[in-house]
């Protein structure tokens, strides 16, 4: 390295500041170079999949492109006035030309999602469209009385929307209105809201339950002799070497009518042999098996925080004359509420998306709105409303990290 007049150079005459910089991107470079395949890992097989799919909550061009000549009039159209013959003729060709494609069973189902019993409506008229004569709308009415209906139009004006927040309002028991407004779903239709409630209070009470029993349990394990805490350790982590099918079934055989749980009521005294509790198939089986199964990402947060709490401040505070209630409140609860915040964080999560234990304990009563969406993705196979269903759950988990970072704090939440 040479020193001239005013600036550093190395050996090769760069200067040093450049010569470091240099170095400094190569090391960037070689950083970036070695999590690019699990970036692109994930980009590919996690983040683009789950971004398409929730796509499809807000767009959907199938009866845009299956019928193109209906859906350009429909533009035009105020949604309340009477259809027009030209609006019947374009009709009457798409009709056509999706016979032909072979598409009219999903142009069928889609406008049947917006008004039911339009499938049969569809696919009959498709298979007559090539013997209707001008004019179409007579003919039309003749073949079918619905075709003068002005919801059945208005349905299609509705499916005639590429991007649509249509299935959004679906998911929260509204309807999306050819005119554009959006009115509430009839009494009988309005079941969306209440899952989404009840996927809430059970993640909640499976949360609170989890911290109530999680918290003594870390504590124990922080406070005993390193024997006895690993052997408290590996029972914690027995559930991670069991799998999750298996431990939902024993649960749903511990807590049948006959099952282990009531005879031990019985033998206690709790309850009578022919009046036995009611245990599986409803919310209250459902919180019993998810809180077993999501103890452990409560406790194992909790006790990696208090393994770093030092005792000589519990300690200090005994010799300053606090009790030993006063001490345990006041200087060591408080020193994990990171590991708190991160153990409610991580259960509430995964209760919100459970779906295999309520699928298989909860009956009627217990069914969580991941249940629905997984109903909608593979046997009604309406998978913009699963997706918009997604949207809706994403933003309410999105809404609770921003509240927590309110109250609580992002940066105070540790994992160890």
């Amino acid at each position: 390295m040479n020193l001239n007049s005013q600036t550093l150079v190395a050996a090769d005459g760069t200067p040093l500041k450049k010569k470091l910089q240099q170095s400094l991107l190569r090391s960037k470079l070689r950083a970036f170079g070695l999590v690019s395949p699990l970036l692109i890992f994930l980009l590919l097989l996690f983040v683009l999949p789950i971004a398409l799919l929730l796509w499809q909550g807000i767009y959907d061009s199938r009866f845009s492109n299956l019928m193109p000549e209906t859906s350009n009039i429909l533009q035009d159209w105020d949604g309340l006035s009477e259809p027009t013959e030209v609006m019947y003729a374009a009709l009457v060709i798409d009709l056509v030309n999706a016979r032909k494609n072979k598409t009219i069973g999903k142009v069928a189902t889609r406008v049947n999602r917006e008004l039911s019993g339009t499938r049969s409506l569809f696919t009959s008229s498709a298979r007559k469209a090539t013997k209707l004569k001008a004019p179409y709308k007579k003919s039309l009415k003749k073949l079918k009385k619905k075709w003068t209906e002005i919801e059945t139009w208005q349905a299609m004006k509705v499916s005639s929307n590429v991007y649509t927040i249509g299935y959004i309002a679906s998911a929260l028991d509204y309807k999306l209105q050819a005119d554009g407004s959006i009115v509430k779903q009839d009494e009988n239709r309005r079941i969306h809201i209440k899952l989404f409630l009840r996927t809430l209070e059970i993640s909640l009470i499976v949360t609170l339950a989890t911290l109530l029993l999680g918290y003594p349990i870390a504590y124990l394990m922080a406070s005993l002799p390193l024997r006895i805490s690993n052997l408290l350790l590996i029972l914690v982590l027995l559930p991670f070497w069991t799998s999750l099918l298996v431990r939902t079934t024993a649960w749903i055989a511990m807590l049948q009518g006959e099952g282990v749980m009531n005879d031990l009521f019985v033998i206690f005294g709790f309850a009578e042999d022919d009046d036995r509790f009611s245990l599986i198939y409803n919310k209250t089986g459902v919180l019993i098996a998810m809180t077993h199964i999501l103890l452990p990402f409560m406790v194992l947060p909790i006790y990696s925080v208090m393994k770093t709490i030092s005792p000589s401040y519990v300690r200090a505070a005994k010799s300053l004359g606090a009790t030993n209630s006063t001490a345990f409140w006041r200087v060591y609860v408080p020193q994990t509420i990171p590991g708190v915040g991160a153990g409610a964080i991580l259960v509430f999560i995964l209760a919100i998306g459970y779906y295999i234990t309520p699928a298989l304990v909860g009956g009627q009563d217990g069914q969580m709105i991941s249940n629905f969406i997984d109903f909608h993705m593979r046997k009604s196979l309406n998978w913009n409303l699963a997706a918009a269903m997604g949207i809706v759950l994403l933003v309410i988990i999105l809404f609770l990290f921003w509240v927590y970072d309110r109250v609580v704090g992002i940066d105070n939440m540790k994992l160890g």
